[in-house]
């Protein structure tokens, strides 16, 4: 096979297409699919991953691969397959399909060296490849290409000698501790200290350290044991004495952590009934797609671990996905401490270097869980035996930018090709999942009790005009103040919960009423008190709050709406001895913040914790008995057809923090709307009826699961552009779609104007369209010389998540 088949690194339609290369000779037993190479195209040299080999092309005249990236496949065979699949599904670029599967590190520009594994490799090498090494640990890979030595090298690292480690430039590189050694035995250590001049004391007690303990340690506990300088050290090392070097660690986020082994508990005959069939599915190798239905604080967590147990016995290997970083430091102690190092973190709370490293983890073969989330269903495991979607009705499984795909569809994806189960956990299941459970398209396993039999707590809706019609102006009802100074009183804690960021939601002018907008967005900006400044949570603007109205001059500005920073200020006001812990983007955006704050509340150094929706999910501590839903109506009014569900979702999920232990728990929830359904039924936590009640609506009004959703969003910083274009691909699919299909549009998005670009789009709801992704591709293809440009921009969603 002297011909490779290579996908380039330029993300556009042109170039949307396999390139042949010839091999050159001495790379012939190295390339083959799933490396990474380097090519040139047109006048650059730029990556590719080559996806397959052959013998022959219909191009007469091939250019060469310059060098390969990589000696062993990044992307396995059936990453690759994965890839083309995602391609088709997500109407994306492939090379975009097979960038999202490698973390970030591989993403950028790279320098790369061959090291060796460990000490003892070198003396292992083949003598030809030792000459090379001349007793480096290291080689730079240029010096590998020069000499020529690639298949020899190749070999070695087959025998597990040597390794190719990338050196991200700007990026993380390897983490290395420095080590210290003597060159001597204990004769020869002793005749050099006698040679050592009395004033060189610091080199003195180093060679007394190595003469009562000869083993290799790293510098910096040398330096500390015997009070001395690096200096002293190299000196010695210079007179041939010692010996210095550089030993690879990886960078463990969590290596100051104490995991405490834990055993598999006792489980419930609910529980024990639930986890049969997926222990079935797992032992025959089958793929099956298990809803597991149960409500919040009913054991979902003990299952997926005990199943997950019975794939290792079995050699196999796990992916549990979570959402988002807010539930990842509890759910990776959990795990964690079940299965110790076999566990591999993916998340986006980490850095470059320490994703790339947890990435090496699992590609050689050193774990054999991943827990992460949404990217971390491309783990590239070789022999999968069950993936676990956790919270799987959230929106983050979702991906907003291309290749626009859903986690879940992924997972099943994978699951179909290593013939896995994969199980769909949660307690307000989508819609769309729930209604295939219905029909037997996944397997419905139920959980309709608590651990330890603790109840649901129970849950009051307060009508917030009515507060205001007895006078009450506060943002917090009589109730719900009077339950926080009884949980005080009792030291237990509190769970706040609003979901808005910031101090107000908008400023406005009492004079003359106008709201200051961002700049460069169609959208109010939210007032951030800390910096005292105005912030635009769409593009990042933000300039100074104004203390005049800058349209009629009046110094009647007012502050409007509640943020989670103003409840925090509000709260030191009416309960000063009160400790708050506030949760949200503000304050999380540092490294290890989530988890500093979090273990502070569990450890009982706040009495009230209080967020925005990152606090809603899979938070278990034992002294939280009172969850408050400041304001249950803002996501209701939100023009997305999924605002009942994500308001019933969120309402029952947060619900479901208080009394999952010994005490019992209590939730106030204060709306403006208590009488709409969604509210209603959250109080009651009662899925079913909700389920029936929003299908008959999403069925009269043709959305999901009863039709298929396609968005198509144009933005332009021409506004009659915008509008022309989007009108020119309504007609074109009107013309083309079926009769059953129902287009809506063109019309403005929700958010018109972001970042000084105005969005139109169209909606198409549809059963059956065979020819849809072929219109679609047509769309863009026709305005490609214009997005080229970078000027006009069209998004196309497949079943989108988020309507704005």
């Amino acid at each position: 096979m002297s011909i490779a088949s290579v996908i380039v690194d330029v993300p556009a339609k042109q170039t949307d297409r396999e390139f042949d290369y010839s091999i050159p000779e001495k790379w012939q037993n190295i390339v083959r699919p799933g490396i990474r190479v380097v090519v040139p195209f047109g006048p650059r040299m730029v990556q590719g991953f080559v996806t397959g080999l052959k013998e022959s092309s219909d191009f007469k005249k091939l250019r060469e691969i310059k060098e390969p990236m990589d000696l062993e496949p990044v992307l396995n065979a059936e990453l690759l397959q994965l890839g083309d699949w995602m391609t088709e599904q997500t109407l994306s670029f492939k090379v975009s399909a097979l960038q999202a599967m490698l973390p970030a590190a591989m993403k950028a520009k790279y320098e790369k060296n061959i090291e060796l594994t460990n000490e003892d490799a070198y003396e292992r090498l083949h003598e030809d490849v030792q000459s090379l090494f001349k007793q480096r640990k290291i080689m730079p890979w240029k010096e590998v290409l020069e000499a020529g030595k690639l298949s020899l090298i190749q070999r070695e690292v087959q025998l597990g000698n040597l390794e190719v480690v990338y050196y991200v430039k700007n990026r993380m590189n390897k983490k290395t501790i420095r080590y210290v050694k003597p060159l001597m035995n204990k004769e020869e250590l002793t005749e050099a200290l006698r040679s050592l001049s009395a004033s060189a004391k610091k080199q003195r007690q180093i060679l007394e350290h190595f003469l009562y303990a000869p083993e290799a340690l790293p510098l910096k506990q040398l330096l500390e044991s015997v009070h001395s300088t690096a200096a002293s050290v190299k000196a010695l090392a210079d007179k041939g004495m010692l010996a210095e070097y550089d030993e690879e660690t990886y960078r463990d986020p969590y290596e100051n952590r104490n995991f405490k082994q834990t055993s598999a508990f006792c489980l419930t005959d609910e529980q024990a009934v639930a986890l049969e069939p997926i222990n079935a599915a797992v032992e025959a190798a089958k793929h099956e797609i298990f809803l597991l239905y149960g409500v919040t604080g009913s054991g979902k967590t003990e299952i997926y671990l005990q199943a997950i147990d019975k794939v290792i016995q079995n050699g196999k290997e796990a992916i549990m996905l979570v959402p988002e970083i807010s539930l990842t430091p509890q759910t990776v102690k959990r795990f964690k401490e079940r299965f110790g190092n076999q566990v591999a973190v993916l998340h986006s709370g980490l850095s470059v270097g320490e994703k790339y490293d947890e990435w090496r983890k699992i590609h050689r073969m050193e774990v054999k869980v991943v827990v992460g989330a949404r990217s971390a269903v491309f783990a590239p495991f070789q022999n999968l035996g069950l993936i676990v979607i956790d919270e799987e009705h959230e929106g983050s499984y979702k991906q907003e930018e291309p290749p626009r795909y859903h986690a879940r569809d992924v997972a099943i994806q994978r699951g179909l090709s290593h013939s896995c189960p994969v199980i769909l956990g949660s307690a307000t299941p989508s819609l769309e999942s729930f209604a295939r459970a219905q029909k037997d398209v996944y397997k419905l396993l139920s959980l309709t009790k608590r651990m330890g039999n603790s109840t649901l707590p129970s849950v009051e809706i307060v009508d917030m005009r009515e507060e205001l019609r007895t006078g009450n102006r506060s943002m917090f009802s009589e109730s719900l103040f009077a339950k926080l100074e009884d949980r005080l009183a009792k030291g237990e804690q509190t769970v706040l919960f609003l979901n808005k960021r910031g101090h107000s939601s908008f400023v406005m002018c009492r004079s003359c009423g106008v709201v200051i907008n961002c700049t460069d967005c169609d959208i109010s900006l939210t007032y951030h008190r800390s910096s005292h400044s105005l912030k635009c949570h769409y593009c990042g603007h933000e300039e100074g709050m104004p203390s005049v109205c800058p349209e009629c001059g009046s110094d009647h500005i007012r502050f409007f709406g509640t943020g989670t920073e103003k409840v925090e200020e509000e709260l030191g006001k009416i309960l000063p001895h009160a400790r708050v812990i506030r949760m949200d983007v503000d304050t999380t955006s540092k490294k290890g913040s989530h988890e500093r704050l979090l273990n502070a509340f569990q450890e009982g150094k706040a009495d009230i914790l209080l967020g925005t929706q990152m606090i809603a999910k899979g938070l278990d501590f034992p002294n939280i008995t009172l969850v408050g839903v400041l304001s249950a109506d803002t996501m209701l009014h939100l023009p997305d057809f999924r605002a009942s569900e994500k308001n019933f979702q969120l309402l029952t999920q947060v619900s479901g923090r208080a009394g999952r232990h010994q005490l019992k728990g209590e939730v106030v929830i204060q709306t403006y709307t208590p009488e709409h359904y969604s509210i209603e039924l959250a109080g009651r936590q009662d899925y079913d009826a909700f389920f029936d009640r929003e299908m008959n609506i999403r069925r009269i009004n043709h959305y999901p699961p009863y039709f298929y959703l396609a968005l198509v969003t144009v933005s332009h910083e021409d506004l009659m552009k915008t509008v022309s274009v989007t009108e020119k691909i309504t007609k074109y699919l009107r013309s083309n779609l079926s009769q059953q299909a129902i287009l809506l549009g063109p019309v403005a998005s929700p958010v018109s104007r972001v970042k000084n670009r105005y969005r139109y789009q169209c909606l198409i709801k549809y059963k059956r369209e065979p020819d849809l992704n072929m219109l679609l591709k047509n769309i863009t293809n026709n305005f490609q010389q214009e997005t080229a440009q970078g000027q006009l921009q069209i998004a196309i969603d497949l079943n989108p998540q988020m309507m704005m």
